[in-house]
């Protein structure tokens, strides 16, 4: 075995382990950004609950009230009266 073929034998495994190093970092670094974020759907998902039920409460209030019934009454009995 020559120096040549040693030097190039340690250069090959140098590279592997700065390469083997590289990923447990990046594997770290995305565990640990992923743990941060896994709570984050819920939140999303409660605040669109809230928001839905918000607008279904304003959405009953304004059907339920007397002007909303009247008016679809009013375009209703027009449209059975319209002559053709």
């Amino acid at each position: 075995m020559n120096t040549h073929d040693s030097n190039t034998r340690t250069t090959s495994l140098s590279h592997r382990s700065l390469i083997h190093r590289a990923r447990a970092a990046l594997r770290r670094r995305f565990d640990v950004s992923a743990g941060h974020d896994a709570g984050m759907s819920t939140v999303e998902y409660a605040v669109g609950t809230i928001a839905a039920a918000a607008f279904g409460a304003v959405l009953y209030t304004v059907v339920s009230g007397d002007s909303i019934p009247d008016a679809l009454g009013g375009i209703i009995e027009q449209a059975l009266n319209t002559s053709v």
